[in-house]
């Protein structure tokens, strides 16, 4: 989560912070800059909430449906909006204050989430789930948008995949705790209470992000308010094409995307459904995924330094496929749990690597464009991927559906060899 003020030239300590002539903030390691620590701090509260609803929305319709495939629609619907968003998200992010834009994200998701638990208090509305769901993703990816674009206001490119690494590893550390919790509270008080953790922690987000000074961006960076959304969108589209590595890496993880969207609602219903398990193994084993999540993040600066960007998101991306196939084969928790670790310790890899490199390549005026673009095309067939995954998984069973879908990963980490991924090393081309 993130958000903040911008730096004025004449705030103290302002001198120390600002950015040096290579796009990093001089010397200074990244947890004693204030801004990015409150930004991080803000990011972790926001996360430990999510964990919440991550687990809590897929036991609410199960618990009133019992159907993996309704829990695959909730998730295609959610992602279906978020697409929509997508489309838009670049040239909002672009054309207005993104502190402010933030912070009301994050206001707006605390509202919206908070109806859950009070609605509930009178009956299950599962209506009110493909209500609440897609309004929060579109929201949400506003807020994704445009925190990709602060990053590197905050620390400058020459720290950025370092940043990436611990913003998502407290992610996920925070991830640890939350499956856990959200556990015990869905068995103590219903999965509804444990959404209302969500929308509690969003409000703490905005709050945190209150504190935080971005550096005031120059007056050419600022979108021209008269070009069209759609121009907009098109120049994103455009700066993607014309960069081999990204145009690569969009196509694949269309398929990636696709393929993976569902997993999370997969392996609830796997261990709720095909091994029996109740809401309590539910939440040790998604905390232990965050664990691989923590590890992928906190390596993927060294891993990437050491074999370059290429290496390390195929890599990435195969293991994950690997771990995927094996999934719905797995008849113990434990073996469950550590595939579930190695698949989300590997997407966190290669998810920071190709964040970090549009970061590192797109002009400052450009970058919401270009990650709007970029997401709108990664993820427009998502939703549909994971409606037809579960789909699949309530008709066939989880082991033949996951097995497939693995195995299809796999081979798209292998196409990756054929493409100018391959041949991205150590540096990046800017």
């Amino acid at each position: 989560m993130t958000h903040g003020a911008a730096r004025r030239e004449d705030e103290p300590g302002s001198s120390a912070d600002a950015p040096s002539g290579d796009g990093s903030r001089g010397t200074r390691p990244l947890w004693r800059q204030r801004d990015f620590g409150i930004f991080w701090a803000a990011q972790t509260l926001s996360v430990l909430g999510d964990s919440f609803a991550l687990i809590a929305l897929p036991l609410l319709v199960l618990q009133a449906t019992g159907s993996v495939a309704r829990m695959g629609l909730l998730t295609a619907v959610g992602g279906a909006a978020a697409v929509v968003a997508a489309v838009f998200a670049g040239a909002v992010v672009d054309r207005v204050d993104r502190r402010r834009l933030l912070i009301a994200c994050d206001l707006v998701r605390m509202v919206l989430y908070g109806l859950i638990p009070l609605v509930w208090l009178f009956g299950p509305q599962l209506w009110l789930l493909y209500v609440v769901l897609p309004l929060c993703e579109a929201v949400g990816m506003l807020f994704a948008v445009g925190y990709v674009t602060v990053v590197r206001a905050l620390v400058g490119t020459g720290q950025l995949t370092e940043a990436n690494g611990r913003l998502n590893a407290t992610a996920a550390a925070a991830g640890v705790l939350g499956p856990l919790c959200a556990g015990l509270v869905a068995a103590w008080s219903g999965p509804a209470w444990a959404v209302g953790v969500d929308a509690a922690s969003f409000g703490l987000s905005a709050t945190c992000l209150l504190f935080v000074r971005f550096r005031k961006r120059a007056p050419d960076d600022r979108q021209d308010r008269r070009t069209g959304l759609w121009q907009d969108l098109r120049t994103g589209i455009a700066f993607l094409h014309g960069h081999p590595v990204l145009r690569s890496l969009t196509v694949l993880l269309f398929g990636f995307s696709f393929l993976t969207l569902g997993l999370n609602d997969l392996v609830i219903y796997h261990l709720k459904h095909d091994l029996g398990h109740d809401d309590r193994t539910v939440g040790t084993v998604m905390a232990v995924g965050a664990l691989g999540a923590i590890t992928g993040a906190l390596l993927v600066a060294r891993v990437r330094r050491r074999l370059g960007f290429g290496p390390t998101w195929t890599g990435s991306v195969a293991v994950c496929g690997l771990a995927f196939a094996g999934l719905g084969w797995a008849r113990d928790v434990p073996v469950v749990a550590a595939l579930s670790a190695a698949f989300l310790a590997c997407a966190g890899m290669a998810g920071t690597c190709s964040m970090s490199l549009r970061q590192e390549v797109t002009p400052e005026h450009l970058l919401g464009r270009v990650t709007s673009a970029f997401w709108t095309l990664q993820y427009a067939a998502a939703p549909i991927g994971a409606a037809v995954l579960t789909w699949a998984a309530e008709e066939q069973g989880t082991a033949p559906v996951a097995l497939v879908a693995g195995a299809t990963c796999v081979a798209l980490a292998a196409a990756g060899l054929l493409t100018p991924v391959r041949g991205s090393g150590r540096t990046v081309s800017r």
